[in-house]
């Protein structure tokens, strides 16, 4: 704050910055208590679950369907485990798509899905959703 020891009177300029202090404090602490939150990028749906986010699959999204014969499927067309990503990555350039549907069966253990997942974000395939099926629904 300044003072003024002549008669005139003039305007202060001085910004008040305690306001500005106290907003950016709030701000801060905000984002470092959400931040650990959002460093799961694995948006993850466990089968037999409650509908959350619906999604119609259609034949131009890349669907890859995983059996319990460890048997991979892009769409109905059974793909050799060897070249899988390159012939996932092509289905990507032919349909415009960037997400991989990943059907994986139910009975598959949880390593085998994440070795799976692991290898394709290895090769480029970064988006990738779980499929699952509404509880209740059965085919």
């Amino acid at each position: 704050m300044s003072f003024q020891t002549s008669g005139k009177r003039r305007q202060i300029s001085d910004i008040n910055v305690t306001p500005m202090v106290d907003v950016m404090l709030v701000l801060l602490i905000i984002f470092m208590v959400t931040a650990p939150l959002m460093l799961n990028g694995i948006k993850l749906t466990l089968p037999k679950t409650r509908e959350v986010n619906k999604v119609n699959l259609t034949s131009n999204q890349v669907i890859l369907s995983y059996t319990k014969g460890k048997k991979f499927f892009l769409g109905n067309k059974l793909l050799p485990e060897e070249n899988l990503t390159e012939l996932i990555k092509q289905k990507f350039k032919s349909s415009g798509a960037n997400v991989l549907y990943l059907r994986a069966d139910y009975t598959l253990r949880y390593g085998e899905i994440a070795e799976l997942m692991s290898r394709l974000k290895a090769e480029g395939i970064v988006n990738i959703a779980l499929v699952t099926e509404m509880r209740g629904k059965s085919k």
